[in-house]
């Protein structure tokens, strides 16, 4: 795939990589990212020259038509909503990452309606902790305006800018602390925020939730714990 995608995509669209040596050549690590566009989960592994499995909604699985897409590009599907499935897919994420190789996922869970940063979901700290492994934080910038949401031919020679930060280690950290997990995960979000330049919602983004400025959005990073320790997005 990356043998015939890769020279399609760079023809189509200007890409720009920032931080491609940050990723480790070899072991386990997560890359977490923004999510603003469908588009983000083909762009990514494109650029990197390791293997990048992904979590995907399980709806894409049920779909023949898509089902032998993520099938052969290994993701592993995952009802959203939390509770055992997303259980389950943390187990998934987890072999994948014990066997040495690099994990993806999206801390907010879904897609921005809007291009908004939204609150992290803390199922990416609790991979991190569990398995003590360093967790890159990923801004893709110009995939919303490539193809937003909804269309699906996407607009051909956009920009796209894809920043990758240097690797976070949170070693000290301990997974059975709901606090913990909810620092490190702000602190991963904090991390997107300054790498993709987006507006951040200190609220979680729902599914299907329509793109409306509240004006009342509070820019912090900080906030109590919340019991939604399974959710990997």
């Amino acid at each position: 795939m990356k043998l015939v995608l890769t020279p399609i995509l760079r023809f189509f669209f200007r890409i720009r990589v920032e931080g491609l040596e940050h990723v480790p050549t070899e072991g386990p690590a997560i890359l977490a990212s923004n999510h603003v566009s469908f588009s983000d989960s083909i762009f990514l592994p494109v650029v990197l020259r390791r293997r990048l499995t992904f979590v995907a909604k399980a709806e894409y699985f049920e779909d023949p038509k898509t089902a032998w897409f993520f099938r052969a590009m290994g993701q592993i599907p995952i009802k959203r909503g939390g509770g055992p499935a997303s259980l389950r897919a943390l187990e998934s994420a987890a072999e994948v990452l014990q066997a040495g190789q690099l994990f993806g996922i999206y801390p907010e869970g879904t897609r921005s309606p809007d291009g908004r940063l939204y609150r992290g979901r803390t199922g990416v700290a609790r991979l991190a902790l569990d398995n003590q492994v360093p967790v890159l934080a990923v801004a893709m910038i110009g995939t919303r305006e490539a193809q937003p949401i909804g269309q699906v031919w996407p607009n051909l020679f956009r920009p796209i800018t894809i920043r990758i930060s240097a690797p976070m280690r949170f070693d000290d950290c301990d997974a059975s602390d709901r606090l913990a997990l909810r620092q490190v995960t702000d602190e991963i979000m904090f991390e997107l925020r300054r790498l993709s330049g987006q507006e951040y919602v200190e609220r979680y983004c729902k599914r299907g939730e329509e793109a409306v400025i509240e004006p009342d959005a509070t820019p912090t990073m900080n906030g109590p714990p919340l019991p939604d320790l399974a959710s990997t997005g």
